[in-house]
Parts: C-alpha cells; sequence; structure tokens
C-alpha cells in the first residue's frame, strides 16, 4: 500500500472511531465501501482539525521513535565516538566531560561557532572536545580535511592552532588553503603529504561519516554532549548548559 493511501486508511480509521461516526455505522449496520467512504468524506469536511491532529500525533510518534533509535546508537558507539585514534582532541585530554564536534571547515555556521568553543575551553579547564570531520559541503571539503587529518597525525600539539587558522580563514577551504596554513606554521609539508597518501585519511572520514549516519547527524556543526545531542550553532549558553547537566545535573553548577 502507498504512504498517501496507509495515511488515508489511518484517518478513515481515526474517523470512523469518533462517536458520532460510531453511531452511523450502529444505525447502518451493512455500509458498503462507497458508505464509508462517502460518510469518512463528509465528516472530515466538516472537521478537518481532525486531519491535522492526525498527522500531528504521527510526526510526534516518529519524532519519538528516531530519538529512541538515536539516543540506542549513542550508547553502541559512545566508546569510538570519544576515544577513536583518529580523533583530535582539544581542550584537556583527561577532561571530566566530553564534548564531540562534527565540522566541516566550509561550514558557515561552524565557523561562527568557534568562538564559542574556544570560550568553554577557555572558561572550562576540565572540558575534553573531541573533533570529527564530516566534510559534507564537497570535494574542497574533503581535501581540507585531508590535509587536517594528516596533520593531526605528523603534528598533533599543532592542530589545535592549525584547525584555528583554517576554520577562521577567509573564502573557500580546499587542500590549497590547508597548505597555506601548514606553511604559515612552518609545519613539515613532505610528512604531512606522505601521510596524506596513507590509509589514515581516508580511515578517518569514514569512521565519522559512520558514527554520522548512525547517530542520524545530517549537517554541521552537530553536538555530542554525554548523552545528548545538539544541532546547529546553538550557541556558548546552551553548549555549557548542556555540560553543566552532565557534571551536575543542572543547568549551572
Amino acid at each position: 500500500m502507498s504512504r498517501p493511501l496507509i495515511a488515508l486508511a489511518a484517518v478513515a480509521s481515526l474517523a470512523l472511531a469518533t462517536p458520532a461516526l460510531a453511531q452511523q455505522a450502529a444505525d447502518q449496520p451493512a455500509l458498503s465501501r462507497s458508505d464509508v467512504e462517502t460518510i469518512v468524506r463528509e465528516y472530515l469536511i466538516a472537521n478537518p482539525e481532525v486531519l491535522e491532529e492526525a498527522f500531528g500525533a504521527l510526526q510526534a510518534k516518529r519524532q519519538a521513535a528516531a530519538e529512541e533509535e538515536r539516543a540506542e546508537a549513542l550508547v553502541a558507539v559512545r566508546g569510538e565516538l570519544e576515544t577513536s585514534p583518529h580523533n583530535a582532541i582539544l581542550g584537556n585530554p583527561e577532561g571530566d566531560v566530553t564534548l564531540v564536534e562534527f565540522f566541516d571547515y566550509n561550514c558557515g555556521y561552524c565557523r561562527r561557532a568557534l568562538d564559542d568553543l574556544e570560550r568553554l575551553i577557555e572558561a572550562d579547564p576540565d572540558l575534553r572536545v573531541v573533533m570529527k570531520e564530516l566534510p559534507v559541503l564537497g570535494e574542497a571539503s574533503v581535501r581540507a580535511s585531508a590535509v587536517s587529518i594528516a596533520v593531526h597525525q605528523v603534528a598533533p600539539e599543532a592542530y589545535p592552532e592549525f584547525h584555528r587558522k583554517l576554520l577562521s580563514s577567509d573564502g573557500r577551504a580546499d587542500d590549497e588553503a590547508a597548505f597555506s596554513v601548514v606553511e604559515q606554521m612552518g609545519l613539515p609539508r613532505d610528512e604531512i603529504e606522505a601521510t596524506m597518501r596513507s590509509d589514515v585519511v581516508g580511515e578517518a572520514i569514514q569512521e565519522s561519516t559512520r558514527l554520522a549516519r548512525l547517530l542520524q547527524i545530517e549537517g554541521t556543526p552537530s553536538y555530542v554532549i554525554g548523552d545528548t545531542m545538539e544541532y546547529g550553532a546553538v550557541g556558548y549558553d546552551q553548549l555549557r548548559a548542556r555540560i553543566n547537566q552532565q557534571r551536575c545535573g543542572a543547568d549551572e553548577c
């Protein structure tokens, strides 16, 4: 059965379950299909709000199911999400709360959210931040991420500054822009290029893509903070509240 027919059947069932239609059915026990369709049509024309209520309930049910799936997936992948060897770490590596950010170097909202993330790290010495490369905005993003991942492998101590410079740079981020930052910082370009030819870049991007799919992440930035998730550049205050909720069970600790 097609989705429109399923929806119509659901609405018809809902309509027939109403007291008014139940009484009509009782008065006419031998209803034909045509009779039922006529009754349903007339009822829905007279009470169009039933459609809104039915589809609202369906949407709420689907949203609840999706949230349950995400929660189950988060439990299943938490170890990989927070401790993968592919992860670049900002803040305190031994922090008591971990914030995971999925980002793309060409994401304007990620660039806007950079200040929020740096404020969080500066204000909270016990915050551990995991950066997950999720280049969803085209080939240029993939090339920029390839350089970034290689920088993390070759010079992990330089990654935080590299990340900040590339994410806050003007124009489109690609491998050329990323290597410009590499050269500004005096990092070993030959080693970075050699690392890019290894399997590590593909493995890191594949891992992030798979985790994002399991967690139903469709855009950047997206955050995982403990057992909660946030989508988009939600701002410093919202992220701070989520961190506090994980740490002490309240928006303010």
